[in-house]
């Protein structure tokens, strides 16, 4: 009830009381979304979050596996679209070994999330050529729907965009929200916290652009008929507060964080993190192999990568810092020994 009335109150203040006001209202939202329920650290029920299950093999998952890249300088001396010129430079690729799945707390966030968010990446951008741009979008489950299940979630989400005209995309179940020591959270300790919601990359019918660059009052919106004004009628109905976030800057980036601390069900063995709904479903939008992102080809020449050797000395420091997956190297010391060659056939050695 407070919620509702909040709202409503938004509509009878001046412009920078009703902007504040809003805030406020979503605000309460997100506070008023906590339970007290007693759960284990990121478990709760059926679901946990990603990384928290047994390892699956401490033999193999995340032992470093090699490097891979394309020595291939000849073909290198370009500048490519970021300004940079690749002359004399090796592209390198290390490889870790992983089981890619979402419970093991070793490869969830280096091999799985990795796999998944290319997946997601390669589909929304042969999406993104038939609807536009796409956007990180979040779907907060209010808190009188906290006891359906997760199928009747799913549905419910897809639902409640389809009503906000957001065409279609890719869902990322989140059970939890992070409690920060220095965040006051009404009778919930720091951590996580059960709190449903989705995380989208998906798109909006029209665009998101009118209303990211509108330089009204959030008051103006009640009687648009852009995103802000369809998602503030939709809240008095359904209760569901459906944010379109700021510009994203990488879609495999967006995808490959909120994968990272996702949620899945705990004894599914195939459990799908990542579901599409809409005009981006599998059934509605078919993709052609050959249209598909290719990771494992040269970024700087469109070459296949193979195989490399390191012949320099700072193995240890390549190998240490774990974070770093791609980078260049020069093909040569300054003494002109190759720092990098073929391991395979040796050709470019």
């Amino acid at each position: 009830m407070f919620m509702v009335g909040a709202c409503q109150l938004v509509r009878s203040l001046t412009k920078s009381q009703e902007q504040k006001a809003w805030l406020d209202c979503e605000q309460s939202f997100d506070d008023s979304s906590t339970t007290n329920v007693q759960s284990e650290w990121g478990k709760h029920g059926e679901h946990e979050l990603v990384g928290q299950g047994k390892i699956t093999n401490p033999d193999t998952c995340g032992k470093f596996g090699g490097f891979w890249g394309c020595p291939r300088t000849e073909l290198h001396n370009k500048t490519t679209l970021d300004g940079k010129n690749h002359k004399g430079k090796v592209y390198v690729k290390k490889v870790f070994h992983s089981c890619d799945k979402p419970s093991c707390p070793i490869c969830y966030k280096r091999g799985w999330a990795v796999r998944e968010a290319g997946n997601i990446e390669s589909r929304i951008k042969e999406a993104e050529k038939r609807f536009g741009k796409a956007e990180h979008i979040v779907v907060s489950v209010p808190k009188k729907d906290y006891g359906l299940s997760f199928e009747a979630l799913q549905s419910k989400a897809t639902k409640v965009m389809a009503a906000r005209h957001i065409l279609g995309g890719c869902k990322i179940f989140h059970a939890f929200r992070y409690h920060r020591a220095n965040e006051t959270y009404i009778g919930e300790p720091a951590g996580w916290f059960w709190s449903p919601h989705f995380h989208v990359i998906g798109f909006v019918d029209g665009g998101y652009s009118r209303c990211r660059h509108c330089k009204k009052s959030t008051l103006d919106c009640f009687s648009c008929d852009g995103y802000e004004g369809r998602t503030r009628r939709c809240y008095e109905k359904d209760g569901y507060i459906v944010k379109v976030l700021g510009s994203r800057k990488s879609i495999f980036g967006t995808a490959w964080y909120q994968l990272n601390h996702a949620s899945v069900k705990r004894g599914v063995t195939r459990f799908h993190v990542a579901r599409w709904f809409g005009t981006s479903s599998y059934r509605k939008m078919k993709i052609q192999k050959g249209d598909r992102i290719q990771r494992n080809m040269c970024p700087i020449c469109g070459m296949d990568l193979v195989r490399l050797r390191y012949m320099g000395f700072d193995f240890d420091r390549i190998i240490g810092e774990f974070w770093i997956r791609e980078f260049e190297d020069d093909a040569f010391d300054s003494a002109g020994n190759p720092l990098w060659v073929e391991a395979d056939s040796g050709s470019y050695g």
